[in-house]
């Protein structure tokens, strides 16, 4: 396993331990060092609307993102509500004079000019956003961005379940919970790999990987595989 494959699992690492909200903010700080980005942060509203960050912004544009309601302005929160799949910053509408402010000011608090945000639709409603932010260049940052999608796609959904699990006033779920691994599987599944693919990703032989598969089937109640897939992503427990 190489150094970056292997802090990268010593991320997962960190998340499976979490057993309160408080740390999952270290664990967004080892992400932003992993991935050697200038920002990570994970935000998610909960089905009861109350809502919870973990990050690594500067606090007192944290507290001014708060004070000036910029939730209401900002296009990555607007941009990514009604998308299912990653998005980079770029592609979003700063067109608007409020909004070319609100992006000058959050630059100046050590922001980043890119960004790459992954939303999550999870059950009854609840959102989140997975994102990263730098100052790279953007030819950089279509390499950076292209060459760890998957990695990112993976960690937003396994950030979102460890959330989840915390979420006050948790109501018990009569759906069936996927455990990290089915979730990891589903997912590739849904990017379009082959099983060949999927197995050599996540390091596990095909056999194990059809025991994967088969346990999330039977649990979501499906009869094939692709069924299996698009229950999972109805269901927000799998984004592409």
């Amino acid at each position: 396993m190489s150094t970056q494959d292997l802090r990268l699992s010593n991320v997962f690492k960190s998340l499976e331990d979490a057993s309160a909200l408080e740390d999952l903010q270290h664990v967004i700080e080892e992400t932003r060092d992993r991935f050697k980005v200038s920002h990570a942060v994970y935000h998610w509203v909960s089905s009861s609307g109350s809502q919870y960050g973990c990050g690594t912004y500067d606090p007192a544009w944290v507290q001014r993102y708060i004070q000036q309601e910029y939730l209401r302005l900002d296009p990555v929160i607007s941009g990514c509500y009604q998308r299912f799949h990653p998005v980079d910053w770029r592609h979003l509408d700063w067109s608007q004079k409020q909004v070319r402010g609100f992006q000058r000011e959050a630059q100046q608090h050590g922001v980043g000019h890119q960004g790459y945000s992954i939303p999550i639709h999870g059950p009854h409603g609840q959102f989140a956003l997975f994102s990263i932010s730098d100052h790279r260049e953007d030819a950089d940052w279509d390499v950076f961005t292209q060459e760890h999608r998957r990695e990112l796609i993976l960690l937003a959904h396994a950030f979102n379940e460890k959330a989840l699990e915390f979420e006050p006033g948790k109501a018990e779920e009569s759906q069936a919970h996927l455990s990290p691994r089915e979730v990891d599987t589903m997912t590739l599944l849904a990017m379009g790999y082959n099983r060949a693919q999927v197995a050599d990703t996540l390091s596990i032989s095909e056999h194990t990987l059809r025991a994967y598969i088969e346990s999330a089937r039977l649990k979501l109640g499906a009869q094939n595989t692709l069924q299996a897939v698009a229950r999972a992503m109805s269901r927000g427990m799998i984004v592409v």
